[in-house]
């Protein structure tokens, strides 16, 4: 099986998630204290696209939006990853390579 390498688009990435808070009426508020966080600085960093959420809480975002991790972080184009090529714009579909 081949190496796979898988490059996220951070700042890319930052402008999903406020699009997609925007979208589903939340403030960055809201998702701090879904979050439980003391303050928002990590939430502004992610949507500034300075950082990426963790794992744990990608997952409590892709419950919080109604979304899936592959709709939340912007891949760069033509990675593969499982047979399947994830593209980096908002409202592509995924492609199933043979």
């Amino acid at each position: 099986m081949e190496p796979m390498y898988i490059s996220i688009r951070q700042q890319e990435t930052g402008c999903r998630i406020k699009k997609l808070l925007a979208d589903n009426g939340y403030t960055v508020k809201d998702v701090q204290g879904v979050m439980g966080f003391e303050n928002p600085q990590a939430i502004y960093k992610w949507i500034s696209g300075k950082s990426l959420p963790s794992l744990d809480n990608l997952v409590i975002l892709t419950r919080l939006l109604h979304t899936s991790i592959e709709n939340i972080l912007v891949l760069d184009e033509g990675v593969l990853f499982f047979g399947v090529g994830l593209n980096y714009r908002f409202n592509d579909k995924r492609h199933i390579f043979m």
